[in-house]
């Protein structure tokens, strides 16, 4: 496993200077999926849900996510994000939607925390639009699944 980096020689927390990393192409892409009841999948699939247009009100929040983790995570860089891509899939034999997003920008440091962001916050908006349906709905299976430029390179889940 490699240094942990958001750690000082005293074991302080401490945001990482990327001001000597050199600006690169960097990509991540994420994706998680939230299982419920298969009349809950049918109101989205459906459009039936009462608040409104699930699927496009939970892309927002999530691209919302994505511009704004270095809001919630405190060690994160605030970065001027290039691409953020959400796609929504209906999971018929899983009875879930899957989110997945890709987040994109030129610097010094990556976006994986970006993506896996966007992916929550999308997921949790589907929960926030059909609570009233489905307290029972899981988030579930959120994780990195590429993530492109920097030093490390191309990564890819089970690659």
């Amino acid at each position: 496993m490699s240094e942990l980096t958001h750690f000082d020689d005293q074991g302080q927390a401490h945001m990482v200077d990327v001001s000597a990393k050199p600006d690169t192409v960097r990509v991540a892409v994420a994706q998680g999926r939230i299982r419920m009841l298969a009349d809950t999948l049918a109101l989205v699939r459906e459009g039936r849900a009462g608040k409104g247009d699930v699927l496009g009100v939970a892309r927002i929040a999530a691209i919302q996510g994505a511009k704004r983790t270095a809001d919630l995570i405190p060690l994160c860089h605030p970065l001027a994000l290039s691409k953020v891509a959400v796609a929504f899939e209906l999971d018929e034999v899983d009875v879930a939607v899957v989110c997945r997003v890709t987040v994109q920008t030129t610097g010094p440091t990556g976006v994986e925390m970006e993506a896996l962001t966007a992916v929550q916050v999308g997921l949790l908006t589907v929960y926030d639009m059909l609570k009233a349906a489905d307290r029972g709905m899981v988030i579930t299976d959120v994780a990195l699944l590429e993530k492109q430029g920097g030093r490390s390179g191309h990564w890819v889940r089970g690659g």
